[in-house]
């Protein structure tokens, strides 16, 4: 794996109370433990080299002062819809990469259609053609899954789901 992959994998980040907050990219978290604000909890058997260091890359981090985390909403995204779908269209169910995938309004924007957590889903190019401009059940189409917000408890699901392929997360996250 290079050395910018490494760079993108996903790294479980605590509050200071031990309460998972989020997922970051290890290079996020490598700026993070750099500068002090947080501690690695769980290392990967991934490095990164430069000159003169070689480090072991993160795969949980622990803020080192508690954060408040106000209630949060999420914003209206590409990343965050991807995220929402895991990365798999919503008519075909077949999971992606996001340069693999687009987002379909459900109701067109032409039919005055919003861009809505409610009216968008991921779909893969063929998916997107093959319905164009008309309602699923126009085209023929199901949906996997009625499209809702994103909220806490879908954020806290990814986590899980992404605890899946690393085992040092599993005990921070309840499972």
């Amino acid at each position: 794996m290079l050395n910018g992959n490494r760079l993108h994998s996903p790294v479980l980040v605590l509050n200071a109370s031990y309460e998972p907050i989020n997922v970051c990219a290890a290079r996020r978290a490598l700026v993070l433990i750099l500068k002090g604000v947080a501690s690695a909890e769980e290392h990967s058997a991934l490095h990164v080299h430069s000159s003169r260091h070689t480090l072991r890359l993160p795969s949980v981090i622990r803020l080192l002062e508690y954060r408040r985390i106000p209630h949060q909403t999420r914003s209206l995204s590409r990343k965050n819809i991807l995220m929402r779908d895991r990365y798999t269209c919503q008519y075909c169910l077949r999971t992606l990469p996001s340069s693999e995938l687009t987002l379909d309004h459900v109701i067109p924007r032409s039919r005055s259609g919003d861009s809505s957590w409610e009216n968008l889903v991921t779909s893969c190019l063929a998916c997107n053609n093959r319905k164009g401009n008309r309602t699923p059940e126009e085209a023929g189409m199901r949906l996997a899954r009625q499209p809702r917000p994103f909220t806490l408890h879908t954020s806290r699901h990814l986590m899980r789901l992404l605890a899946r392929s690393d085992d040092q997360w599993k005990k921070y996250l309840f499972m």
